[in-house]
């Protein structure tokens, strides 16, 4: 066994190619570090700090939406928001968040879900509705199955509009939220 695993030490990995240098006369392509999302991150950064004195955690609550909202919180993840950067981060139990983000009209179904996850989160916390869906029912409004908004089953602090909405709306939320 020691044979072995020195021998793929000594050879190195040869399963992947090592990635080709860039040309001489071409330099790396600079990041706009005076873009939109950077002053909005800056101003996160500077009220989590404030607040928490850490980073922030959400925890997002589907409650039937289309997963258009879905995608642009997950673009906040990518490289180019990269929002965990400026300290906020998604967590998968309510109850090491400090604010929930819940998307989709609140279907009658999962009212209690949402309910739970609000009862388990602690004190104090936000309630963000993203998107027109969580805000006032979206193209759902007025359905048998689903609720006018986020509102009708838990208090909202902030509702950011839009179908879907911009991850730089969303951003812009979090720091209305964060701010009131």
């Amino acid at each position: 066994m020691w044979e072995i695993l020195l021998h793929s030490l000594r050879k190195g990995v040869v399963t992947a190619k090592p990635a080709a240098p860039l040309p001489h006369d071409l330099a790396p392509a600079p990041r706009d570090t005076a873009g939109p999302i950077e002053l909005l991150g800056d101003a996160l950064r500077s009220e989590i700090h404030r607040l928490f004195g850490r980073s922030m955690k959400l925890r997002h609550v589907d409650c039937g939406s289309c997963n258009g909202c879905e995608s642009e919180l997950q673009a906040l993840l990518n490289p180019f928001y990269d929002l965990q950067r400026f300290g906020i981060d998604f967590v998968a139990s309510p109850r090491h968040a400090d604010a929930l983000i819940v998307t989709g009209p609140p279907a009658l179904h999962l009212e209690e879900a949402l309910r739970l996850t609000d009862e388990a989160t602690p004190r104090p916390r936000l309630v963000i509705a993203v998107g027109d869906c969580a805000c006032s029912g979206g193209f759902c409004a007025g359905s048998f199955a689903t609720r006018l908004g986020v509102h009708e089953v838990v208090p909202v602090d902030v509702r950011i509009p839009g179908c879907p909405p911009r991850p730089e709306e969303i951003t812009r939320g979090l720091l209305k939220a964060l701010r009131k």
